[in-house]
This record gives structure tokens, C-alpha cells and sequence, in this order.
């Protein structure tokens, strides 16, 4: 039997803690109507014995305390809920006991933004993690030993594993289930669970705002300027020259502040705005490569797919119902 102890942080969300019960149960459920054994053994853990929820209206009662666990094979975090500093304030009695866990042997992983807590243990720094593309720069800031996978859905190193945003946790439930049993075991479950089980990109998802929670009010400026010019072609030597700023300096800073190369900054607020046309208009492909400043067929598509994950076709597809009509 596989041992599951599914955690219950305080400031954790519902249906994180609830979903991978739900999942490794009716795997369960599975194998037993097939004639087989069940594989997994199921516990809620915490470090009290009632922790309440959604600001007490849902309360959990953990199956076993933290401290009754003498051996476990996979510790699921749950996706946190509110201020990250806060829910890591609130939990930091089970950040040792984490530790403690896959040390003895123990497999971990966190589901969306329950890698916060994860990483707080430091077992991921110098290691690769997935987490919510929204809360990909501040998960940086607080944890810049971590190598944040941008956009993906599932990452797994040295027996720790970490999901995307939101409901892309079902995709690493499913990369668990085939783990510890079998592809058709995991294709079955996907089937149950309506889940596309090979999806392994959140990119088609996230929104790129600008990495502007910084304080190099030059860099600022050049940035404000990127995305007020989104039609036109836009060279580094120009925007150094227009901080006033030699073009390596110019280079030097605006990757500090904001995580990207200047030219990969440029590039997604152009694909930014090319989807925001995508999905509100009935423009083609050719007319919204125009309207973000690009003559070249191949190279908007190109670009296009390697920030979203999907062709600009594709993109429109997904997302406009207008297109449809």
C-alpha cells in the first residue's frame, strides 16, 4: 500500500485537500472493481485536530497529527489560500515536518501555490518548480534559489513535485496515479475525471502584466513607452537612448528588474495584446500580426507559440466564440 497523507494547512484551500482525496480513492474504487487490490492508503494530516477554512466557514478534521506520522511514501500540499506570507506565517510547524518526511524517504508534492509552502522547506532550492503563473514573480522574489518553470504544467525532481495554477494540480494527480500504477490505470482516471491527461503547458492560460513591482524608475519608463507603441518595431538601441542610458547598462538593469531580456519583454506584450485581439474581435491572423507590429508571418506565429503553447489559430479557436458564429 502506497501511504498518502494529504496535509491540511491552515489558510489552504477546500477543494486542493479535497480533490487528491477524491482522486486517489476512486483509483481505489478502480482496481478493486477490476479484481485487483487497492493501492493507496488515504490520511488527512495536520497539526491540530480541527482546522477551520474560507474564514471558518468549512472546518477539517485531519484523520492523524503531524507528530502521530511515523512514515509516509507521498506528502500532497495543498494549493495555500490569501497572502502567501501570511499562510506560511500561519503554517510554519508543519515546514519541519515536511522536511522531516522526505528526508526519512518521503515523496512531496504541492498543488498550484501550495509550492510556496514547499519551498519554504528548502528542498527545492537549486531545483526546477511549477506553480501559479500569477504568483510566478512573487514565488521569484521570496525564493530566488528556486528555478521557476514558466508555464509549466508539472515538474518532478529528485522525488519532489510541483504543479501549475489552479486546476492544472489534476494534471501532477494523474502523473501520480501512473507512477505508482500503470498508464491505464492513469487513462482511466482521466476518463472519469474528465482531464486531458497529457497537458503540460499553462502558458495558453496566463496573462502577462509587466514585471513593474520594482523601484528602477528608468526601466519603468522604458517599459511604459513598449507598451504604449505595440504596432511599431521597437530596437534596444532606441529605448536605451531614451532613458538616456548606454545600450549594455540599458540591458543590464531592465533584465534585473524585470526577469526578461529586453526583446523577450517585448515580445510578450505584443503576444498579449495579439491575444486580447484574438479573443474580442473578429480580426485574422494577418490583421492582428499588423496591429502588434509584425510583417512577418512566420516569425509572429513562432513567437506566438512559443509564449502561449498554441498557434495563433489554435488561440483563436479556444478562446473566441465570436470566430464561430
Amino acid at each position: 500500500m502506497i501511504k498518502v497523507s494529504i496535509l491540511v494547512p491552515e489558510n489552504s484551500v477546500l477543494q486542493a485537500i479535497a480533490d487528491p482525496q477524491y482522486c486517489f480513492s476512486a483509483v481505489n474504487q478502480f482496481l478493486s472493481l477490476s479484481g485487483k487490490e487497492p493501492l493507496f492508503e488515504v490520511s488527512l494530516v495536520g497539526a491540530k485536530k480541527e482546522i477551520k477554512l474560507n474564514g471558518g466557514s468549512f472546518s477539517v478534521f485531519p484523520d492523524t497529527l503531524i507528530d502521530q506520522v511515523r512514515k509516509t511514501d507521498l506528502v500532497i500540499i495543498p494549493a495555500l489560500f490569501g497572502d502567501m506570507k501570511a499562510a506560511l506565517e500561519s503554517n510554519r510547524e508543519l515546514i519541519p515536518w515536511i522536511s522531516e518526511q522526505y528526508n526519512k524517504g518521503s515523496e512531496v508534492a504541492s498543488l498550484c501555490v501550495g509550492a510556496f509552502l514547499l519551498a519554504s522547506t528548502g528542498l527545492l532550492d537549486g531545483k526546477k518548480c511549477s506553480t501559479h503563473w500569477g504568483f510566478a514573480n512573487e514565488f521569484h522574489e521570496m525564493f530566488p534559489e528556486v528555478e521557476v518553470q514558466d508555464g509549466s504544467i508539472v515538474s518532478e525532481e529528485g522525488g519532489i513535485y510541483s504543479s501549475g495554477g489552479a486546476n492544472s494540480y489534476w494534471n501532477l494527480l494523474l502523473h501520480l496515479v501512473e507512477k505508482y500504477s500503470d498508464r491505464e490505470t492513469a487513462i482511466l482516471a482521466a476518463k472519469y475525471f474528465a482531464i486531458d491527461i497529457d497537458r503540460n503547458n499553462q502558458s495558453a492560460f496566463s496573462m502577462f502584466k509587466g514585471q513593474k513591482d520594482h523601484k528602477d524608475d528608468l526601466i519603468i519608463k522604458a517599459q511604459d513607452y513598449i507598451e504604449s507603441v505595440i504596432d511599431e518595431r521597437i530596437s534596444v538601441d532606441e529605448l536605451a537612448a531614451r532613458v538616456a542610458l548606454g545600450r549594455r547598462s540599458f540591458e543590464r538593469r531592465f533584465k534585473q528588474a524585470t526577469r526578461n531580456s529586453v526583446l523577450e519583454y517585448i515580445q510578450r506584450v505584443k503576444m498579449e495584446a495579439a491575444k486580447r485581439s484574438f479573443e474580442g474581435s473578429r480580426k485574422n491572423i494577418n490583421e492582428v500580426m499588423f496591429e502588434v507590429g509584425y510583417t512577418d508571418n512566420k516569425a509572429f506565429r513562432s513567437t506566438f507559440k512559443k509564449i502561449t503553447g498554441l498557434t495563433p489559430l489554435e488561440y483563436r479557436n479556444k478562446y473566441n466564440k465570436l470566430s464561430l458564429a
